[in-house]
């Protein structure tokens, strides 16, 4: 399956890079076991979640909710999200939670036909713009947003007196040729994302000619994004260590604020930038799952993961956007971030019916 918290991984593996120490970016919470079963008794007043590997929060905050609730959280990690909703489906109706985080808008629709989920909407959802509420049955819940976008180096697109590109149709001029790494769409969801960004723009006919346009401006795949962002892209700081030379990488528009905030000290001006036609939206969702033995304390959790407290809390944690409307960004983000007003977006479900045979295809077409 594809690894879909990549996003929240791009700030550990920036701190690694550096040389720092890891901050919370990647790991788990508040230090609770996460191993386990889910809750049990109808009076139970443990919540169990089950998530990807990368649900981290500030454990202060989730404290706050513990001491306002009465309930008591358990994280139960289960590694990269295609592999936990994997579990999540072959244990569906004896869920090992009551909450699962962490699915997201190119997997939504394989959750939804399993029916892992009991509908419930969620006490704030008045506050999240309709463009993230992508189930109008509330069967999940959508809690944070992020965009896959090629980055660039600015240095040397400054050194070389070249317009960094901005638009998919960017990609495939000469004065970018060879410039490109990108990762591999059967095993990396900014690999995924990219491809679906091109199905976005250029329609199940189109992508593929574009594809191949861009297999012949040298466009390079590896496997996933560390070895992309952190090695073979000269504008990050393990790309520098690792001498690597391509000044155009996908990754998120939230790299370049991660870039700053792990930098020591922390530049005035982000050294990479955003392609802003390039970009793909994901949206991730939490759900109460069937069969939950405490129904009521998951209820109270996905209150509270689209409450203003969680939703400002998520940005230096797991490097992804809240959807609240009124929850604010940290200066780190408003300063080195960009705003992706218009992403290339395909529906889930046509994401669902057509997934595998893009990815099939694409490999096909790319890789041979």
């Amino acid at each position: 399956m594809f690894h879909v918290n990549t996003k929240k991984m791009a700030g550990a593996a920036l701190v690694a890079a550096l040389g720092l120490s890891t901050l919370a970016a990647c790991g788990g919470g508040d230090g609770k076991d996460e191993g386990g079963s889910a809750s049990s008794g109808p009076q139970s007043k443990t919540v169990t979640v089950v998530s990807h590997d990368s649900f981290t929060y500030t454990p202060a905050v989730l404290k706050e909710f513990e001491k306002q609730s009465g309930y008591t959280v358990k994280v139960l990690k289960s590694g990269d999200a295609g592999a936990a909703l994997n579990q999540e489906i072959l244990t569906k109706g004896s869920p090992r939670g009551d909450v699962f985080f962490g699915v997201d808008n190119t997997l939504l629709s394989r959750a939804l036909d399993n029916g892992l989920f009991t509908p419930y909407e969620a006490k704030g959802l008045a506050g999240v713009p309709e463009q993230y509420q992508l189930d109008k049955e509330h069967r999940v819940t959508p809690i944070d947003s992020g965009d896959i976008c090629v980055n660039y180096d600015k240095k040397y697109f400054a050194d070389k007196k070249i317009a960094p590109p901005q638009s998919l149709d960017d990609l495939v001029k000469p004065e970018y040729k060879n410039l490109l790494v990108t990762e591999n769409a059967a095993t990396s969801s900014p690999g995924l994302g990219f491809l679906l960004a091109s199905v976005g723009k250029y329609g199940d006919e189109g992508w593929k000619d574009y594809w191949s346009k861009l297999k012949a401006n040298g466009v390079e795949v590896v496997d996933g994004w560390e070895q992309a962002y952190n090695e073979r892209f000269s504008g990050s700081a393990g790309g520098k260590k690792a001498k690597g030379d391509r000044p155009l990488v996908v990754s998120y528009a939230s790299s370049p604020p991660a870039e700053v905030l792990f930098s020591e000290p922390q530049p005035a001006v982000a050294p990479t930038g955003v392609a802003t036609g390039t970009c793909f939206r994901q949206v991730e969702f939490a759900g109460l799952l069937k069969g939950a033995k405490n129904e009521a304390g998951g209820k109270a959790l996905l209150d509270f993961l689209i409450s203003k407290k969680f939703q400002e809390d998520m940005p230096l944690q797991m490097f992804v956007n809240p959807v609240v409307k009124d929850a604010k960004l940290p200066e780190v983000f408003t300063k080195h971030g960009v705003v992706i007003d218009k992403p290339w977006t395909v529906a889930p479900d046509q994401i669902a019916k057509n997934r595998e045979q893009w990815v099939r295809a694409w490999s096909s077409l790319v890789l041979k």
